[in-house]
């Protein structure tokens, strides 16, 4: 969610600092198939049908699935974290994982967060549960966008340092002459791979 804010906040600030988008095409990530198999499968995790449907199989299910796509993207992340701003996008991705992993396998929502937008505990497997006293509170979704934002949720302070991370990775990639950068040499694995 705070993805779709960073992004474009990231290319006003590339664009004042001097960057252009085409800079973007600088970027280069190690493993980019992991981060987006992993978020592909929580947007299908949470759609209702399929949430309805997990919820269905065992209490375990659920909880197991999203600890283990979050942990992928959290791999993804780390195999990347050279990129200027990962590093911010990494501490926020342990922090969200570590409330997720320390209260079973949901991500703990505050009750007044929950109630500032008007919505309720689900009654479908979420990512989401109101839960009274959880493990690693000041980690769980504690904040609330206001109701009036477009895209209002709840969310962490994981979620805030990942959206931050976003922002200066596009930033600072919108800097970068995409002629001038040079393709990172491959690790030893990656050399001693057949094509």
């Amino acid at each position: 969610m705070f993805i779709l804010y960073a992004i474009p906040i990231g290319i006003l600030l590339g664009l004042l600092l001097g960057g252009r988008p085409t800079g973007l095409a600088a970027l280069q990530f190690r493993w980019p198939w992991l981060i987006i198999a992993g978020l592909l499968v929580q947007v299908v995790l949470f759609t209702d049908a399929v949430a309805a449907r997990v919820g269905e199989l065992g209490p375990a299910v659920g909880p197991i699935i999203y600890v283990g796509s979050t942990a992928a993207v959290f791999a993804g992340v780390l195999r990347n974290v050279r990129i200027p701003g990962m590093a911010l996008v990494a501490l926020g991705a342990l922090s969200n994982l570590a409330a997720i992993a320390a209260n079973g396998g949901y991500m703990p929502a505050g009750a007044a967060a929950m109630a500032a937008l008007g919505k309720t505990d689900p009654t479908i497997y979420s990512n989401s549960a109101v839960v009274t006293h959880p493990a690693l509170e000041p980690l769980t979704d504690i904040f609330a966008i206001p109701a009036w934002v477009p895209f209002a949720n709840i969310f962490s302070i994981g979620d805030v340092l990942i959206g931050l991370g976003v922002v200066v990775i596009v930033a600072a990639a919108m800097r970068l002459d995409p002629a001038s950068v040079v393709a990172p040499a491959p690790t030893r694995d990656e050399a001693t791979r057949p094509a």
